[in-house]
């Protein structure tokens, strides 16, 4: 299963998230890390992702590359994350294929109405969850 965690400023979430990934410890997960900036992707290649890729037309290519997209809920809102996201890229990840595992982390002015409000740490524990229910699959 390859997995893209996609991520902007300092590659914080996409961080937490590839290190809870890599716990698993299943050969069968590829973690590719794409940062909206060369500070996110080299963060994330250091918390243990197996490739990694920088940029807008990075984003977009293995955006219909992965089985899996994780991010935050940002990662599909045109402008979001005080520009890193672009139109195009927001456009891509949110039309591709991969099965989309989204972070409701509300710094976006976006709010999913009906979600109770989780600590990150929920969020992650939740995430990991889903993605070994995928891998039994």
């Amino acid at each position: 299963m390859k997995i893209a965690v996609i991520d902007g400023k300092g590659g914080g979430i996409g961080c937490q998230v590839i290190e809870r990934l890599k716990s698993l410890k299943n050969s069968d997960i590829e973690i590719i890390a794409l940062g909206t900036n060369s500070q996110a992707t080299a963060n994330m290649l250091k918390a243990g992702a197996n490739d990694g890729a920088t940029g807008e037309n990075a984003i977009v290519w293995m955006s219909n590359k992965a089985d899996v997209i994780i991010g935050p809920m940002a990662i599909i809102a045109a402008n979001s994350m005080m520009g890193e996201i672009s139109p195009k890229m927001a456009e891509t990840i949110s039309g591709s294929n991969a099965k989309k595992l989204l972070l409701p982390i509300n710094k976006c002015n976006f709010e999913i109405i009906g979600l109770e409000n989780c600590q990150l740490k929920q969020l992650f524990d939740i995430l990991i969850e889903k993605i070994k229910m995928m891998l039994k699959k």
